[in-house]
């Protein structure tokens, strides 16, 4: 059974900084492309970064520069590091797995706003 757990919201002010973390069971997630999507109020959930077992990663254009996707496979973790928040980027965060066959985790609140 999969089973991701998202931590590291919460609200920040605009240019602040969070990091986002997803621990990862009942996959074999060194083998799993991990990512990243989000959804804001009134609008559809957008994948916003993944990365593929080689560490190759990719983001959507609204967060390249500002956000780092990383993972750990010793630990089954995946991270989200996002610098130079706007309030654009308020959204709840969704951990997502694709092994394939994809799953979400129950998703994060975060809040930018001064």
């Amino acid at each position: 059974q999969v089973q991701l757990v998202e931590s590291g919201g919460g609200l920040v002010q605009p240019g602040g900084s969070l990091k986002l973390s997803c621990a990862a069971s009942g996959i074999r997630f060194s083998f799993c492309v991990m990512g990243w999507d989000r959804q804001a109020p009134g609008k559809q959930r957008e994948l916003v970064a993944t990365t593929a077992t080689g560490g190759i990663t990719n983001y959507v254009d609204s967060v390249k520069g500002r956000f780092t996707i990383s993972r750990d496979n010793a630990k089954n973790m995946v991270y989200l590091q996002m610098n130079s928040l706007k309030p654009e980027d308020t959204a709840v965060y969704y951990c997502r797995s694709y092994c394939p066959g994809s799953s979400w985790g129950q998703g994060t609140q975060v809040t930018v706003s001064s």
